[in-house]
């Protein structure tokens, strides 16, 4: 059985598709072990530790990361992961650990940042006024 199922941080955009498998992970097609920074690969692994690593051995999981900066394509990969492994196992017990851990594991974080106005420098920030 193929499942799909992807994530999403500010701009990046994971899609991962997860199978029956020897616990082989890849990210962008290379092994989740050469990851770097290893913060990134550490936060892409988490929903392996909470389900535990026995877990892992079973599936294969291919991910695609587009967008954003490494720390963001990080929290949507580990989202796309937690999704998919839930959805693979048909596990509610599983779906549980995960959302008493981090509601962000299943659920996308909607936040974006906010776009910049004229007259200043950014999207709140204004430029300075001088009197003299």
């Amino acid at each position: 059985m193929v499942t799909n199922t992807s994530g999403k941080k500010k701009t990046a955009v994971a899609r991962a598709t997860v199978r029956d498998g020897e616990g082989r992970v890849r990210i962008n097609s290379q092994p989740v072990e050469l990851v770097e920074p290893e913060q990134a690969r550490l936060k892409m692994l988490e929903p392996f530790r909470i389900a535990g690593d026995d877990l892992r051995d079973g599936v294969d999981i291919d991910i695609d990361v587009a967008g954003g900066g490494f720390s963001g394509q990080a929290d949507a990969a580990r989202t796309a992961i937690a999704r998919g492994l839930v959805q693979h196992l048909g596990d509610a017990e599983l779906r549980d650990a995960y959302m008493s851990f981090d509601r962000t594991l299943l659920v996308n974080d909607v936040r974006q940042s906010e776009p910049k106005k004229w007259g200043g420098p950014g999207a709140r920030a204004r430029y300075q006024k001088s009197y003299r």
